[in-house]
């Protein structure tokens, strides 16, 4: 039996397959159940009220978990899925409540990675998959970092690292906006421009909200306390120091595997150096939001 047919008889088994996109390596169960569902809330020791999202292998998957598919979702899908975007929209009863914390709305994503899509394809079953980690604890990009984590309790389908890096953009539907509620590779500009293309009149504003996951205040987080800084400090053998590339894609891809290093190294804290450019270029939006709720300490601008 080769590892995507042991992959499926796991998940039809009703237990957890640890899957690999272009993002980060995430814990995956079939939405169809309960049991297994439950089992990713566990190991994760993830609390009920945080939605997970749903991975699927087509728009004709996802239509069926919708009861809201419209033109604005065509035209986006065709631009950025297979793709890190996630689309949160009004969930089909197909959807259980306990994958949306209760919530109406449910986040649908096709995933850029040809292994997790043929898993859902030979399955015929869309998969919800959380990052395959602890709780607010840092995401993997490797499956090294998932077998840090939970060690031979899961299965994982490798698949090398992750060629992005950062969890997906997160955006909601409205009537009159698009909102993002979670920044990542795709950015407020890149929506904007296929919806204009289109000739779609929505604008695109941000503002988090529970519906997406990574929407509390510390996520993303080592355990060793994070400083950001923009000039370095004098070299200090108690501090692991990163100076971030000034290439977002570079960067975004480093990250986690960054400071899952940094934390193994015998050191006491972690120093970041950031440009102060970084601020002002959209490219870093979801790198600085990652930052922004793994840092342990406000900027410290030397």
């Amino acid at each position: 039996m080769n590892d995507l047919d042991k992959a499926s008889q796991l998940i039809k088994n009703d237990d957890l397959v640890v899957i690999p996109t272009e993002t980060v390596y995430g814990l995956a169960a079939s939405i169809y159940s309960e049991i297994a569902i439950k089992k990713i809330f566990k190991i994760k020791e993830r609390p009920f009220f945080d939605p997970l999202i749903v991975h699927i292998s087509s728009v004709e998957m996802a239509k069926e978990l919708t009861t809201s598919w419209d033109e604005t979702c065509n035209v986006l899908a065709k631009k950025f899925w297979p793709g890190p975007l996630t689309i949160v929209i009004p969930k089909s009863d197909k959807i259980i409540d306990l994958i949306t914390s209760g919530l109406p709305d449910v986040g649908l994503r096709c995933p850029d990675n040809k292994l997790t899509l043929k898993l859902i394809e030979q399955l015929n079953t869309p998969l919800a998959a959380p990052s395959a980690n602890k709780f607010t604890k840092t995401s993997p990009t490797l499956a090294s970092h998932v077998q840090d984590e939970f060690g031979d309790s899961v299965f994982i389908l490798d698949d090398g690292p992750c060629s992005l890096g950062i969890e997906s953009t997160v955006i909601g539907i409205k009537s009159d906006a698009i909102q993002i509620y979670r920044p990542g590779s795709i950015t407020k500009s890149q929506i904007e421009s296929s919806l204009n293309a289109a000739g779609i009149d929505l604008k695109v504003i941000t503002g988090e909200s529970p519906v997406s996951p990574g929407a509390l205040k510390h996520h993303y987080m080592p355990k060793k306390p994070i400083t950001l800084v923009k000039k370095i400090n004098p070299t200090d053998e108690s501090v692991s120091t990163w100076i971030v590339p000034q290439d977002a894609v570079i960067a975004s891809r480093e990250l986690y595997s960054k400071l899952r290093a940094m934390d193994k190294e015998n050191t006491n804290s972690i120093t970041i150096v950031l440009q102060e450019s970084f601020k002002g270029d959209e490219k870093f939006n979801g790198f600085l939001n990652r930052l922004d709720k793994a840092k342990t300490v406000d900027y410290y601008f030397i």
